[in-house]
């Protein structure tokens, strides 16, 4: 496994933790625990996802931040990595 695969796996674990937490919300939206749980995760996913984007590439098409170039199929797909 690449660091770079090994960092997207870590980035999708935080995102579905995130996700869970906002799914929980949903029933539980005046649990003030969850909710701060929430924010520290979504800034934990947001910071690792422009990490990888400034190393790695685009991860979706609203990572293309080049107003110059089109990047999003200028490099291998994020799920590619693994594959070179």
């Amino acid at each position: 496994m690449t660091r770079e695969s090994a960092f997207l796996k870590d980035i999708q674990a935080e995102d579905f933790a995130l996700y869970e937490a906002a799914l929980y919300l949903n029933g539980h939206p005046t649990c003030p625990d969850a909710l701060a749980y929430y924010c520290q995760q979504r800034n934990k996913v947001k910071e690792m996802k422009e990490q990888y984007e400034s190393t790695c590439g685009p991860l979706t098409i609203y990572g293309n931040h080049d107003q110059n170039c089109w990047q999003w199929v200028s490099t291998p797909w994020p799920w590619e990595k693994e594959a070179n």
